[in-house]
């Protein structure tokens, strides 16, 4: 804590008596560990910073936490205060894990070994021959369930020659185990929602779909690799300045117009499309298509950080990757010419131009096209576009 706030807390407790300056100072105690537990939901391994200064709250030797699903057998993750020798921490994961008696206690009850175990505890091997090494003679802890199937072990140490816990300190471990679970619940969820947005980061890179983001001020915040690869290419849309620009005078206005709109007509929920155009390429090769989406507004403020709009940007002549084709012949049961000449038709291609491309004779491509027919159930090129379309390739 800063001196500022040190003597803001003693100015704050002019006018009270001793006992009501103690009970002042203990809940401010709890409150400072309240924060690192909360704070501590988004570290990997989750709580890591937290368990030092629950560590001082109990005038502890060691605090821990063991995450595990419920129905493993290994040791699990072991997180530790920084006190804690890392060998001590390893013989406990590769060996003492399954000598440990203290485990399987009642659900979000704070126990101690004794209570459970009576003078057999002393007895047992594991106090024998991994607590006694380390001068750990007295421990208390509880169990929780978590609501995604993980059971947390929360263990807190103290040296043998200190004084055993207190009904107070459990008073104490009590009050802070529902905020532990909770903290643990909110990293399992963050975890939950990043590993969704890497998925879905991948699914865009692997069907060639750019993705621009876009502060409220106009600045390009990120790139996906696909927009990289655009943008690099310097062949129609540009970065400048980190805006997003374009070569054309008339496209450049365009696009300036389209994303004003969308960073000043930012709903409270649910994004909306605020417009697409293309983009014209000096090189001849086939427009950019665009679509531009508004990010909603939510609760945080915003900043240079948080993106206000999205560009979902797509280069119809660009190699589709085999992922893409292997989607496509598991979906309509198409053979690898099939799916190859339906993903060059749904990029804009001619029935002429795709034969080219794949390098087989018009008629054989017309050959390919009516087995695609049969397949689908579509009798027309424009509705298996847009078959194609609706399916798998635009997500914007």
């Amino acid at each position: 804590m800063s001196q500022a706030a040190d003597e803001a807390r003693i100015d704050a407790m002019h006018g009270f008596s001793s006992s009501e300056a103690g009970q002042l100072a203990e809940f401010e105690r709890l409150n400072q560990v309240f924060t690192a537990i909360y704070e501590g939901a988004s570290e990997d391994p989750p709580l890591r910073s937290s368990l030092q200064a629950l560590r001082e709250l109990f005038d502890a030797k060691h605090a821990t936490l063991i995450l595990r699903p419920a129905t493993a057998q290994n040791a699990g993750a072991i997180i530790n205060s920084d006190t804690v020798n890392l060998a001590t921490s390893e013989s406990y994961r590769t060996h003492f894990h399954a000598l440990d008696p203290f485990v399987d206690l009642p659900d979000g009850q704070v126990v101690t070994p004794e209570e459970l175990m009576g003078s057999s505890w002393q007895r047992s091997m594991f106090y024998r021959q991994f607590l006694e090494p380390v001068q750990v003679g007295h421990l208390i802890g509880a169990d929780l369930h978590l609501d995604s199937g993980v059971l947390c072990r929360f263990r807190v140490s103290r040296d043998m020659h200190a004084a055993p816990f207190s009904e107070n300190d459990k008073l104490i471990a009590r009050m802070v185990l529902p905020h532990i679970k909770r903290a643990l619940q909110l990293h399992v969820r963050l975890d939950d929602l990043s590993n969704e947005h890497q998925l879905f980061a991948g699914t865009l890179n692997r069907l060639q779909l750019g993705t621009i983001s876009i502060a409220r001020d106009g600045t390009v915040i990120d790139l996906n690799p696909e927009a990289q690869r655009i943008v690099g290419e310097h062949d129609g849309l540009l970065l400048r300045a980190q805006h997003l620009s374009a070569d054309s005078a008339t496209e450049r206005r365009e696009l300036q117009r389209v994303l004003r709109q969308a960073l000043e007509d930012r709903p409270r929920s649910g994004p909306s499309v605020i417009d697409s155009l293309s983009i014209s390429r000096p090189s001849g090769r086939g427009k950019l298509c665009l679509v531009v989406r508004t990010v909603p507004r939510g609760l945080r403020p915003d900043s240079q950080q948080s993106a206000a709009a999205v560009v979902f940007l797509r280069d119809p002549e660009a190699i589709r990757m085999q992922g893409a084709n292997e989607v496509v012949r598991r979906l309509f049961n198409f053979t690898r010419m099939e799916a190859a000449l339906a993903l060059l038709l749904a990029d804009g291609l001619t029935l002429d131009e795709a034969a080219e491309k794949l390098g087989v004779r018009r008629n054989t491509a017309r050959t390919y096209l009516r087995f695609i027919f049969c397949k689908t159930g579509v009798t027309r090129q424009t509705l298996l576009v847009r078959m194609l379309l609706n399916n798998i390739v635009s997500l914007a």
